[in-house]
């Protein structure tokens, strides 16, 4: 009759079984996912603020360069007027003011181009005239479409001082469609979104004109 050897190890079948138990290892898949989470969640609170901080200072600086600092005495960051509109939807609209008279308006819409959206922000005097145009984020290629850009041609400055009457609807286009505004060298497609998204923001402030002029509140 054989007996076990005294000197041999212990079996490891009773402690390597409960390593590959489906509950087992469920527990830890829970446990690595909740720790995941929470570190998530961590990260996003420690960040919400800078990051809506930042954005705040980058919305300041381009409205400056639309909205000169002597057209208003207001924060035009924080007077905001929200349109509902049938074709563009809701467009939250920036008014600067000077003694609560509205002096220029500003808000932005999206075009698209040759490589996606192209978000523009342009801003109006009372009387419809663009006060300037700057592009804020587009996708469009470098060396090309990206001349749309303030820092790399002057371009989209050319846009200010035109109104939907000049130079009226129908040169509100790119020369090759039959407009007044100039296409790049091998690239249409870029200029032609943004001079239509522009055309979309004055046909735009012309149905909510009445609306976007009204006063602002006297502030007690």
């Amino acid at each position: 009759m054989s007996q076990a050897d005294p000197a041999a190890p212990p079996s490891k079948a009773g402690t390597s079984g409960w390593k590959t138990s489906p509950i087992v290892l469920g527990l830890m898949l829970g446990f690595f996912s909740l720790f995941s989470a929470l570190l998530l969640a961590f990260a996003s609170d420690v960040t919400r603020a800078p990051i809506a901080a930042r954005a705040a200072e980058d919305l300041l600086a381009s409205l400056a360069q639309v909205l000169p600092g002597e057209l208003h005495d207001n924060d035009p960051t924080a007077d905001i007027r929200l349109l509902s509109d049938a074709e563009e939807g809701r467009v939250r609209v920036h008014v600067a003011a000077r003694a609560g008279e509205v002096t220029g308006l500003a808000y932005e819409l999206t075009g698209y181009g040759y490589s996606g959206a192209i978000r523009v922000l342009m801003a109006l005097a009372p009387d419809g005239t663009i006060l300037g145009v700057r592009v804020l984020s587009h996708a469009e290629t470098p060396g090309l479409g990206d001349k749309i850009e303030i820092g790399k041609s002057d371009w989209i400055a050319g846009f200010s001082g035109r109104s939907l009457a000049d130079p009226g609807p129908d040169g509100w286009k790119v020369r090759r469609d039959g407009g007044v505004f100039d296409q790049f060298s091998g690239a249409t497609i870029t200029p032609r979104a943004v001079v239509a998204t522009i055309r979309r923001g004055l046909d735009l402030f012309e149905r909510h004109r009445a609306e976007l002029l009204a006063p602002l509140p006297a502030r007690s």
